[in-house]
């Protein structure tokens, strides 16, 4: 990248309202900059309406979202009365998160041209600036600021930087050049010897208050959580192309006992024999960088999944005898604390591969030392055994109350300390990004050693043994000829209405919907509710 730092996420408080206001202006216009930059290494047009993958949207539609997710968002918190292109708004509102990896979206859309998203953004960025320079501004800037939703559009577009540069990744090299503003890391040589390094007992603090906190954050970062972490040993390093090498050699894709039942299902599906970011040619590897493809750089981190990261550490711990498995949410937490690390500086470079300070690519697991460990944050993002859940006193931020609910389901787990591309929040000691088990990010591991198991924290509600249960008890068969409770509460309601007009009901805890749809069968209009996702999907 350029010398010039990215600008770093503003401080919810300061001095004087004025000069905030600028500092936002300034990082609204830098950060979609740097998203519409990132296009710029996609050789064509046609390279934004093929697929990276099948499991995604093509590129439009992230081109495009971003800009309308302003829009949305500012219509849906009452700062703007009209829509810059309602058509857009729909069209662009809603990704992909597929519930497994056959889970093909084959959906058709007549995308707009690029030309037209291009100018649709324009808009978007004008009457953004002409919000910034109006819209009353209070410092700290809080939940209820109008404020909010501009710095959530902000960070919405610093997710998908990231996540966008995946799907450029794993396009074909037909789609993509190289850019002067994309330039990976030239560094590399022998990988490091890794070793553990012993991690003493201590207490972890995390979670964000309201009213003190003086980052923006995402819904699931509030609240509060406290954990004892016993003593444990972690990798010095994270694991390099090298060292993952061994598990490829040992025919680690080819034995089942080193997978787990949902990861050995993926990989049979996926017919996966090495990491997806690996190039065999001749007797050579390479590896895929986001525009290009050059000799394996061994020292650099491996980029895999959650999958082949715990079936790695489940063969260390067959050939070793060792406990091996990776870290918790917890533990990185403490890893976090006891490497002395803080805040990314304004004004600084980063002291990891973080917030493209440095490069467009990992660089050598041994470059950037922080305490006895090296990119305990920044590189690539590290993959736990911990699937996301709610801290104690979580909320929903009205304005975005799907940010993280739907992940709830113990098929999301958390990956900690940011990758080279990371910007904004996704930096932050607090921030809490989870994805499904089968998703590659820029995204590797380190392992640890312990005697103690991991410590997960579950939201219980939505597992998939609950999901069958429930779908059983609201439309399976009748049991000692007890009423399904679902209809029998329906018809119950229905007959206290006697004759009076049914328009509407609302079915309050709906889980999967018997009682709902018993309910429309009498009223004009029925609302089912519930606090999963997953249940109402």
């Amino acid at each position: 990248m350029s010398t010039q730092l990215i600008q770093r996420t503003p401080l919810l408080n300061g001095e004087e309202a004025n000069t905030k206001r600028e500092e936002i202006r300034t990082y609204f216009h830098a950060t979609l900059d740097c998203y519409e930059q990132l296009f710029k290494t996609l050789r064509n047009d046609e390279a934004y309406y093929k697929k990276s993958i099948s499991l995604r949207h093509p590129l439009i539609f992230y081109y495009g979202h971003t800009a309308t997710f302003f829009v949305n968002k500012l219509m849906l918190a009452g700062l703007i009365t009209e829509r810059i292109n309602p058509k857009f708004e729909s069209m662009f509102a809603v990704g992909v998160d597929e519930m497994s990896w056959d889970d093909l979206d084959n959906t058709h859309y007549d995308w707009p041209a690029v030309e037209e998203v291009t100018a649709y953004r324009r808009r978007m960025r004008e009457m953004v600036d002409k919000l910034i320079s109006d819209l009353p501004l209070t410092l700290p800037i809080s939940w209820e600021s109008p404020f909010w939703p501009i710095l959530m559009g902000i960070e919405h577009e610093q997710i998908h930087l990231e996540t966008s540069s995946v799907l450029i990744r794993q396009h074909a090299m037909d789609y993509v050049q190289p850019h002067e503003q994309w330039r990976p890391c030239q560094k590399t040589g022998a990988a490091p010897a890794n070793e553990l390094i012993p991690v003493p007992a201590g207490t972890i603090e995390t979670g964000k208050n309201k009213s003190t906190h003086m980052h923006y954050g995402w819904d699931n970062e509030y609240g509060h959580h406290s954990a004892d972490i016993t003593a444990f040993q972690a990798s010095k390093y994270l694991v390099s192309n090298q060292e993952y090498r061994s598990f490829v050699d040992a025919n680690g894709y080819q034995t089942d006992d080193y997978w787990e039942e949902e990861g050995l299902s993926w990989r049979n599906f996926c017919k996966s024999t090495h990491p997806t970011f690996w190039v065999k040619k001749g007797e050579d590897w390479f590896m895929r960088t986001m525009t290009d493809e050059i000799p394996m750089p061994w020292d650099w981190p491996v980029d895999v999944n959650y999958h082949e990261a715990k079936a790695f550490c489940n063969w260390k711990t067959k050939t070793t005898g060792k406990p091996f498995r990776l870290p918790t949410e917890d533990e990185w937490y403490r890893l976090y604390d006891v490497a002395g690390l803080s805040e990314i500086s304004h004004g600084k470079p980063a002291t990891g591969n973080l917030h493209l300070d440095y490069y467009a690519s990992s660089c050598p697991v041994n470059e950037f030392q922080q305490g006895d460990f090296y990119d305990i944050v920044g590189n690539v993002w590290q993959w736990t055994e911990t699937p996301t859940y709610p801290f104690e006193g979580f909320d929903v931020h009205p304005l975005y109350d799907d940010f993280t609910t739907p992940t709830f389901d113990n098929q999301h787990n958390l990956i900690k300390g940011g990758s080279w591309i990371s910007c904004g929040n996704e930096t932050l000691r607090s921030s809490r990004y989870a994805f499904r088990r089968h998703f590659f990010q820029h995204a590797g591991f380190r392992y640890v050693v312990s005697d103690a198991p991991a410590v997960i924290q579950t939201s219980n509600y939505e597992t998939d043994k609950l999901l069958s249960e429930y779908a059983e008890f609201h439309y399976g068969d009748t049991y000692f000829d007890v009423p399904n409770f679902p209809k029998a509460l329906a018809d119950l309601a229905i007959a206290a209405m006697g004759d009076r007009p049914a328009h509407k009901a609302l079915d309050l805890g709906c889980a999967s919907g018997r009682s709902t749809f018993e309910l429309a069968r009498h009223f004009d209009h029925v609302t089912g509710v519930d606090f999963s996702a997953r249940f109402i999907g």
